[in-house]
């Protein structure tokens, strides 16, 4: 049976409860958006394959519970992902403002490699709105993250988002097989100097003993 995709990526939402990260997922990988779901107990995840240069990207996402009683588990996660991206609520402040906290639990526990974007979502609630779209991208800037607001309601953004990160993934990883080849042609090309340098005294030693 033909392998289904090339390359595996894991994917983590960050954020607090109720920022509309289940929404997100649920709308990219499934196409539905359902505001009366219950909130995620624990973690959850999804998969879901794209195309990204010619190539299958298998990406498997984990959805987080926001509450704080869950952190503990959820925070065992933050090892394993490649990608995060760390969601607030555009008519929440405080969801905006514990940004903060996040990202600090991922410097902590995240590998120093994960490629991270910051995401507004509920753009579509523009009365309710507590937080600039200047304010997000500034927040971004400070992390040095790119920036998108959406909407699970009406699916705006969503497979931009998704796709930005594992793009970034991907970079990452092609960036880290281009120094180890690099790392292991500077060795090779060392060993055969020295071969060459052995070699080189040898025939000098036998010239010696003529």
């Amino acid at each position: 049976m033909a392998k289904q995709y090339d390359v595996l990526f894991r994917l983590l939402l960050l954020g607090d409860s109720g920022v509309g990260k289940t929404c997100m997922l649920r709308r990219f990988t499934e196409g539905e958006f359902d505001p009366s779901h219950i909130s995620t107990i624990g973690v959850d995840f999804k998969m879901k394959t794209i195309e990204i240069d010619g190539l299958k990207v298998r990406i498997q996402i984990w959805d987080t519970a926001g509450q704080e009683r869950y952190q503990t588990i959820t925070k065992q996660y933050y090892r394993r992902a490649q990608g995060i991206i760390f969601v607030y609520d555009i008519t929440n402040l405080s969801s905006f403002q514990h940004i903060a906290k996040w990202a600090s639990d991922v410097d902590e526990f995240a590998p120093d490699d994960v490629q991270t974007i910051l995401v507004g979502n509920k753009a579509d609630e523009k009365f309710g709105r507590q937080v600039t779209k200047d304010q997000g991208q500034k927040l971004a800037e400070t992390y040095g993250m790119e920036f998108f607001e959406t909407s699970a309601s009406t699916s705006s953004n969503i497979s931009q988002s998704f796709i930005r990160v594992t793009e970034l993934v991907l970079q990452a990883q092609m960036r880290y097989v281009d120094d180890l080849l690099g790392s292991l042609d500077n060795y090779l090309d060392g060993a055969a100097l020295q071969e060459e340098k052995g070699s080189q005294d040898n025939d000098a030693q036998r010239t010696c003993a003529c």
